[in-house]
Order: C-alpha cells, then structure tokens, then sequence
C-alpha cells in the first residue's frame, strides 16, 4: 500500500463565499460594537468560510482543517443590506499548515484583506483531545 503524503493540497486552491449584511452582522447584534455595519466577528467568519471551502472538495475522509492563526484588517465599513464577497486562496503548504491570502469586497471596495492559517488534522483524534480538556 502506497503511503499517503501529508497534505493533498498544493498552492493555487481558491474559493468565494457571499454574504447579504443583515441586522445579525452587525457590530451592534454581535456586541462588537454599536454601529450598524457589517461586524468584524461575522468578516472574520466569512474568511473562515472561504478558506475552508478552498480544501473542501479535496478533504481526506477523517480529516479536517482547524484555525491557529488569522491576520485581518477591516478597512471599511459595510451597510445593511449589502453584498460582500470573500475569497480565499491557498498561498503555501508548510506539512499541515495551510496558509491563506483573504480578501473580503463589496464591489470594488475592499472591505478586509489578511491572512488566515488553518493546520491538518485527523478529525477523531482532535474531537477526542477536545474532550479531554475540559
């Protein structure tokens, strides 16, 4: 039996997650804040989101991603009831560590840009360990 390499990602995996701010997005709602736009918490999400779905399709059975590190300027304000798009883009594969190059827009506005890191892991093993924190 052929040993299975330790990430079956390489750099170039890419995908965009869209979002319609709602009241719920809000810093006001989220306790981020007390204005009514789209809330740091819910942009942080959304990356998240993108980055996660740029490994979906080539995802090992028993395995997942988990975040260790995100890197994120919110650069400008975003309405009720406007569209955001985040997109997330495999920048480099250090073993299991995934770094991600986000940006998150409304049109032609950058809304947020950073970097958000994600690490392999064995989905059980980590489930268990979580358990045996507490």
């Amino acid at each position: 039996m052929q040993e299975q390499p330790e990430t079956p990602f390489a750099p170039g995996l890419a995908a965009r997650v869209e979002l319609t701010v709602t009241d719920a997005d809000t810093a006001q709602a989220m306790g981020s804040g007390d204005v009514p736009v789209l809330g740091t918490p819910r942009v942080l999400a959304l990356v998240e989101a993108a980055s996660v779905a740029a490994t979906a399709t080539r995802m090992p059975t028993g395995r997942t991603t988990v975040g260790l590190r995100v890197e994120l300027d919110h650069r400008a304000p975003t309405p009720v009831g406007r569209t955001v798009t985040a997109w997330a883009r495999l920048a480099k594969v250090d073993g299991r560590r995934l770094l991600f190059e986000v940006t998150v827009a409304d049109g032609d506005e950058i809304v947020a840009d950073g970097r958000v890191e994600r690490m392999l892991v064995d989905r059980q093993r980590f489930l268990e360990r979580a358990s045996q924190a507490s």
